[in-house]
């Protein structure tokens, strides 16, 4: 069966106002900034956010959906129509003269997972994010060690953001309600990242690496990559045993084993008798 657009778009647009209030409260607008709103829609919380902050850009993908908006919303929002995933950001805040922004909005479950990754690849343009995703995807960022949720993107995100699922929104605040719970996820940009090896391409790939089959044992999955006798002198180092669990390390001892082993895990110093 051919799915309509909106249906196609992933498009659940919030209909409940206490939900939408609790929204704008978390976002906390001010006067004095500019917020750029991902999926717009028909402007429920373009309005809100519009009538506290200093100024909103309203990015709305599906065209037949803009004209609607354009003619609901307050002189301080810009309609633009454009997909968030392929947006100019950097040339948009280069227009408005700002050099970081905050991002917030219902994002689309069909864009939810590569929009974090271009947040994680763009992370200098955002100083924070507020977003209403599927209640699993949210609960991925946040989560830490010793959690089955725990993947690559917690740990790379959390490098530059800390991450809080601020609450859960069930599927009848929607029209037409999704057939998942739905949460809103805050992201608040750190003064410093944790780990400074956190932005190289090679450390994803090493941590991706890492989980890529969560039944085996860390030291499995990163054999064929970084071969036996590296990886016995980097664990030795890192002080990590070899039944350890890619999902039962901290993102220090990740950040500290991708160094050994890049460092070509040279031998730990004699110990003194």
């Amino acid at each position: 069966m051919k799915k309509s657009r909106r249906h196609a778009l992933g498009q659940h647009f919030l209909a409940s106002p206490a939900v939408l209030r609790k929204i704008v409260d978390v976002i906390s607008p001010r006067k004095d900034e500019v917020l750029v709103e991902i999926g717009a829609g028909k402007g429920a919380l373009t309005i809100a956010l519009a009538d506290r902050a200093g100024r909103v850009i309203a990015l709305e993908k599906d065209e037949r959906l803009v004209p609607e908006l354009e003619a609901v919303v307050p002189a301080n929002v810009d309609v633009v129509r454009g997909d968030a995933l392929t947006f100019d950001f950097r040339g948009c805040l280069g227009a408005a003269g700002i050099p970081t922004v905050r991002v917030v909005g219902n994002l689309p479950y069909s864009i939810s997972s590569p929009f974090l990754r271009r947040i994680l690849a763009e992370h200098d343009l955002f100083a924070g994010c507020v977003f209403l995703l599927q209640k699993e995807v949210a609960a991925r960022i946040p989560a830490g060690p010793g959690s089955k949720k725990y993947a690559p993107l917690s740990i790379l995100l959390q490098n530059y953001y800390e991450a809080r699922v601020e609450f859960t929104v069930a599927p009848g605040s929607f029209s037409p309600p999704p057939k998942v719970q739905s949460a809103l996820l805050s992201l608040r940009r750190r003064p410093a990242p944790l780990q400074a090896v956190a932005g190289e391409p090679a450390y994803a790939a090493f941590l991706r690496a890492s989980f890529a089959e969560r039944r085996k044992l860390l030291w499995k999955n990163l054999e064929k990559r970084a071969g036996a006798a590296a990886l016995a002198v980097a664990f030795e180092r890192c002080g990590l045993p070899r039944n350890a669990r890619a999902e039962e390390l901290s993102p220090d001892q990740f950040a500290g084993l991708f160094e050994a082993l890049r460092q070509g895990a040279v031998p730990p110093p004699a110990r003194s008798v």
